[in-house]
């Protein structure tokens, strides 16, 4: 029996062109070699997995080939190829700088710099990892990569670009790989699947792409997992089944549940997951992908965004078309926020759950603001007050349209029916409407009260706990009546107080006119004539400072140097 190799050794690229996904880069270093433009150091950084270390023995290997092709690879038959195949190439050398990161270790490298090569043109040195080299082996290293022998060729590969210093990227040649795309992973994975006399659908590649993502390496590891567990088949089933990747029908069956508002559905749904042991998070993070997936799904010109296969497209389409855009942008911002929040809640489950519901609640809202016969229409119809002593509030007439508001349902708890979404509207609406009648309402020759008066406008004032110094300034305020047309006089202690209530001044009188039932009723505010010294004014920041300046000199000069403001 053979010996068993692994899938990411057995196919690891033995070519440029064989490499999968860094075409532009091979490109250019093929270039490089045909052309004899060799520069004497070289950078390759990027992700785990992608190629970096392969392309840098391949580089090696290609330049010092005796007879090379056409398009610039290696040849495979020469002495030093065959050298290299075997492992037995002195031409070589690779350091891990994991390991080996100290100033010794670099001193050691630099030793082996002035020894030139017995077979071949070049000494090719990889150090791999080279991030995790100390500082001062860095500097060890400066003045021989900057100036090394015409026969020496550094190649330096590192997952973290940004830990090595300035000093050392100024002197190399720098590639950037990039992350292996799904499509490109899958049909290598069909390659080597084809090799092995294994039937794979191409749906359990997709999901083994997904899982590595990005990463060649990864890709074939976790093939040689699936592999183990399904034999000589695979399939999507048996691929998420062994790698615990929750279905993607599962989002698609969610997705249409929190749309249509069916919370019951949901958590059933989501109790299942939890069931068969997928973590709360998981899902959460799979839902947000899912809604952008959905989302990209809706224009064809960010359809190409999606990392699926095209049987899956079909199906993200299909919901894209009876998903609003709104609708989505919303449940992504929640999605996001149960995620960001899910490890701070000790109730976890319920975390999730409020945020179904949070969900479902949006899906209802975004229907109905399709459809504007939903909006409630609020008119109110002021009714002409008596002339009794004591005067009562009209209450205003609601009529709301008779469409049936929608509901959601959550299962063993309440209704709740949702159709607010347009309150700040309706409350515009109202109040257009409100003035419209008070111009056309009917003058009411009844006697205004002093106490019915003071009893609106202290209401009013308490209901402002947004804005604490226009309460303070109302409530102590003082309200008269000017005859018996409806002039109501308000008393306040200065100008600043005066400018502060102007801006309530329409919105309380619409109040007034509303609940007396006269459009005649106008207001006035007048400031007071000054107290007696012993009174207490209520007076702003501003006002205050004003005060103190004008009562002590130094005080003032002291502001104008400082330059002080009231806080």
């Amino acid at each position: 029996m053979s010996e068993y190799i692994v899938s990411a050794r057995k196919y690891r690229p033995q070519t440029f062109d064989t490499v999968v996904g860094q075409k532009a880069l091979t490109t250019t270093l093929k270039n490089a070699i045909q052309s004899k433009h060799l520069a004497h150091a070289y950078l390759f950084c990027g992700p785990r997995g992608v190629g970096k270390t392969t392309c840098a023995r391949i580089f090696a290997k290609t330049i010092n080939c005796f007879n090379p092709t056409e398009n610039g690879e290696a040849c495979n038959e020469c002495e030093s190829c065959k050298a290299f195949n075997e492992g037995a190439s002195f031409n070589i050398h690779e350091l891990d700088a994991a390991s080996n990161n100290s100033v010794d270790d670099i001193r050691a490298l630099v030793d082996k710099v002035r020894i030139p090569p017995a077979v071949g043109k070049y000494s090719v040195y990889i150090i791999d990892e080279v991030h995790m080299l100390s500082t001062a082996a860095f500097n060890a290293f400066l003045k021989t990569l900057e100036e090394p022998p015409s026969y020496a060729i550094f190649i330096l590969a590192t997952t973290e670009k940004h830990k090595i210093i300035p000093t050392i990227l100024s002197r190399c040649q720098i590639y950037d790989f990039n992350r292996i795309k799904i499509d490109d992973t899958i049909d290598y994975l069909e390659h080597v699947a084809k090799n092995e006399g294994i039937e794979a659908e191409r749906e359990a590649l997709n999901v083994i792409a997904q899982k590595a993502d990005g990463a060649m390496r990864d890709a074939l590891s976790i093939f040689d997992q699936v592999t183990s567990f399904c034999g000589n088949k695979i399939t999507y089933q048996d691929a998420i089944k062994n790698l615990n990747v929750l279905d993607y029908e599962y989002y698609f069956k969610m997705v249409d549940a929190l749309r249509t508002g069916n919370v019951s559905t949901a958590f059933m749904m989501f109790d299942e997951i939890l069931n068969k042991g997928f973590d709360g998070q998981h899902f959460v993070t799979g839902l947000a992908s899912h809604f952008r997936d959905v989302l990209v799904s809706k224009d064809a010109v960010t359809l190409q965004l999606l990392d699926v296969s095209q049987s899956v497209v079909q199906k993200y389409q299909e919901q894209a078309n009876n998903c609003d855009v709104h609708w989505l942008y919303k449940a992504i911002e929640l999605a996001t926020d149960c995620d960001i929040n899910y490890k701070n809640s000790k109730n976890k489950r319920l975390h999730v759950e409020a945020a179904l519901i949070r969900l479902a609640t949006i899906g209802v809202e975004t229907e109905s603001k399709k459809d504007e016969s939903e909006l409630p229409i609020i008119t109110k119809s002021a009714v002409a007050s008596t002339p009794t002593a004591n005067i009562q509030p009209i209450a205003a007439t609601a009529v709301v349209s008779e469409q049936p508001r929608r509901s959601v349902t959550i299962p063993g708890m309440f209704n709740m029916r949702y159709g607010s979404q347009h309150t700040e509207t309706r409350d515009k609406v109202e109040k257009n409407e409100i003035q419209e009648q008070s111009k056309q309402q009917p003058v009411t020759h009844h006697v205004l009260n002093d106490g019915e008066i003071w009893q609106m406008w202290r209401d009013y004032a308490q209901k402002l706990e947004t804005d604490d110094y226009v309460q303070s300034i109302m409530l102590n305020s003082k309200l008269h009546l000017a005859g018996n047309e409806g002039n109501i006089i308000v008393d306040v202690a200065s100008e600043t107080q005066r400018t502060a209530l102007e801006k309530y001044k329409e919105d309380i009188l619409i109040k007034l006119r509303e609940y007396f039932g006269n459009g005649k009723i106008v207001m006035t505010y007048e400031v007071m004539a000054p107290l007696q010294k012993d009174s207490t004014i209520l007076m702003s920041d501003s006002e205050k400072l004003l005060k103190i300046e004008a009562k002590s000199k130094s005080f003032k000069e002291l502001s104008i140097v400082m330059q002080l403001e009231p806080i």
